[in-house]
């Protein structure tokens, strides 16, 4: 099991940030990595990576495709611990905790680590059954009706949905249905949400809608998102992580900071490169 005691780590940013990033310096920060690696078999897909991610705030993930951003988010709830070859060197810290610990439950992690994937992914149940599912089989039982419709409504969905919950999650469209995926990770009660390209799959008007969203949830949990979309990157997240692809391929952390900073004075030429489309 995972200790619930909190604990605020160092900040790893450029020295030169935004007023926002100077005033949240007394922020704890929800998750860690140190010095770390992350292999599939004997390729190392992303190398010695410290970050921090506040509490509470939307942190974006960018950098150009192979760079190892989704193989990032991935070792922050051990997904990766399901594909054979993978393992994590380095420390991925929940809590001050090492969470490729031996004492730690991945499944327990999983429920305070939820993810949402790039594709909507319902389950081939009813709308209900979709958000109570989790919290079902994670052993909450009292009030599921109540849970049902606090989860759709921190989704934004419950309005459209609560007079057809019975209906198949299928039934609903992209954007619904990625809201639904979104309810069903919030059903469980998790401290951290990561996501994986969200709205990829999404058209403009259900991209904004998640986007709005996002800010909503901010409130309560720590989101983590990797988008190939600078734009949403500069007006959805607090924070913004950039990694790069070395010669051996890895991905390797080039800067992070306050999105402000990052996308209007950018500390290393990479960057700037990067985000005004001179990259490569």
């Amino acid at each position: 099991m995972i200790s619930d005691a909190r604990t605020a780590g160092g900040v790893m940013i450029e020295q030169t940030v935004s007023q926002d990033a100077e005033e949240s310096y007394g922020e704890t920060f929800a998750m860690e990595t140190e010095r770390m690696d992350a292999y599939y078999g004997n390729f190392r897909a992303v190398k010695d990576v410290t970050l921090s991610f506040r509490d509470r705030r939307i942190t974006a993930l960018i950098g150009p495709s192979g760079c190892g951003k989704s193989t990032l988010l991935r070792t922050l709830n051990r997904m990766n611990d399901l594909v054979p070859t993978a393992r994590v060197e380095g420390e991925v810290r929940f809590h001050g905790q090492n969470i490729y610990a031996d004492s730690v439950d991945p499944v327990e992690l999983r429920r305070r680590v939820g993810m949402v994937f790039q594709k909507p992914n319902p389950f081939p149940k009813s709308i209900y059954q979709n958000v109570a599912w989790g919290a079902r089989i994670n052993g909450m039982k009292d009030d599921l009706e109540g849970l049902v419709e606090r989860s759709l409504r921190q989704a934004a969905l419950w309005d459209e949905v609560k007079d057809k919950l019975d209906e198949s999650g299928y039934s609903l469209s992209g954007g619904q249905q990625q809201r639904l995926c979104i309810a069903r990770a919030i059903a469980v009660k998790p401290e951290i949400i990561l996501m994986d390209e969200p709205t990829s799959a999404l058209d403009p008007v259900a991209t904004l809608r998640i986007e709005e969203l996002i800010q909503d949830l901010k409130v309560n949990y720590t989101i983590i998102i990797v988008t190939h979309n600078m734009q949403q990157a500069a007006r959805a997240s607090d924070y913004t992580v950039f990694l790069n692809m070395d010669q051996d391929r890895a991905g390797y952390l080039v800067e992070a900071g306050a999105t402000s900073m990052l996308f209007t004075r950018p500390a290393k030429i990479e960057t700037e490169d990067y985000i005004t489309g001179r990259f490569g």
